[in-house]
């Protein structure tokens, strides 16, 4: 039976395939779908569920659910993806769970913890920020973490959440600066132009914004719809000309 595409907006066999997961949920990109209320003012989150699917050189391979939830003054932002087509052939199943804070300055990460459902720690994440002793500590993928932690620094959930609150408040981030296993690297962003995408509910007006990495050969794209709270509606990672993955959102569900 087909899957049938939900919008109640009305009135998260080879080594490249291994890793793509990361990536898409990383970029996705995003990332996220957060909304204003009727009520709500325009640095306000709302809680959603969205999924995506996502494509790898051309070729379906999983599909992505992302959830943000609130819980008193904190927030979950989790991510999971389950194999399909060509995927169903590997092992992987990535999840991530991401706990924030919204300030009135940023995004305060308060963990962030992930795994690619095989049980191996090679790919497993799970780390802590203290903002009172300014440090950032755990294990990244084997790798031991201990950082002075900078305001504004996020993690590859957080800062899908980032991005957004910072559209929301009538911002265009410049750039974000991402833990990368024992190590902080910056990302600089762009704006890029307008773009209409069809989607399974309907046309969607967007704005893409463009994120990449110095000495990195990957641009990542987001496709961000200004009318749904600047959900990304499409993400997408490119190395020189040729299109890594995509992420093209499939339903959407809020509250």
């Amino acid at each position: 039976m087909p899957h049938r595409a939900v919008d109640e907006s009305r009135p998260k066999t080879c080594d490249r395939a291994r890793r793509a997961p990361r990536g898409a949920l990383a970029l996705a990109a995003a990332l996220s779908a957060l909304l204003m209320s009727a009520t709500a003012g325009a640095d306000e989150l709302q809680p959603f569920e969205a999924s995506y699917t996502w494509i790898w050189h051309g070729m379906t391979v999983a599909e992505s659910r992302l959830k943000l939830e609130r819980t008193g003054d904190t927030w979950t932002y989790s991510s999971r993806s389950e194999p399909r087509g060509l995927g169903r052939l590997l092992s992987e199943r990535p999840k991530t769970v991401s706990v924030l804070k919204l300030t009135a300055a940023n995004v305060e990460p308060l963990s962030y913890k992930g795994d690619d459902g095989t049980g191996s720690t090679r790919r497993k994440v799970d780390v802590e920020y203290d903002w009172e002793k300014r440090r950032v500590t755990g294990v990244y993928e084997d790798a031991p973490v201990d950082l002075p932690l900078t305001p504004g620094v996020q993690d590859e959930a957080s800062v899908q959440v980032a991005l957004m609150v910072e559209l929301l408040r009538g911002h265009t981030p410049e750039r974000f600066e991402l833990l990368d296993k024992n190590s902080v690297r910056e990302y600089s962003y762009v704006r890029e132009g307008k773009e209409t995408l069809k989607t399974p509910f309907g046309e969607v007006p967007t704005v893409i914004y463009r994120s990449h990495r110095a000495n990195s050969p990957h641009v990542n794209r987001y496709w961000c719809a200004p009318g749904r709270g600047y959900i990304p509606i499409r993400v997408e990672q490119k190395r020189g000309d040729d299109v890594q993955w995509t992420m093209e959102i499939r339903s959407l569900r809020r509250e």
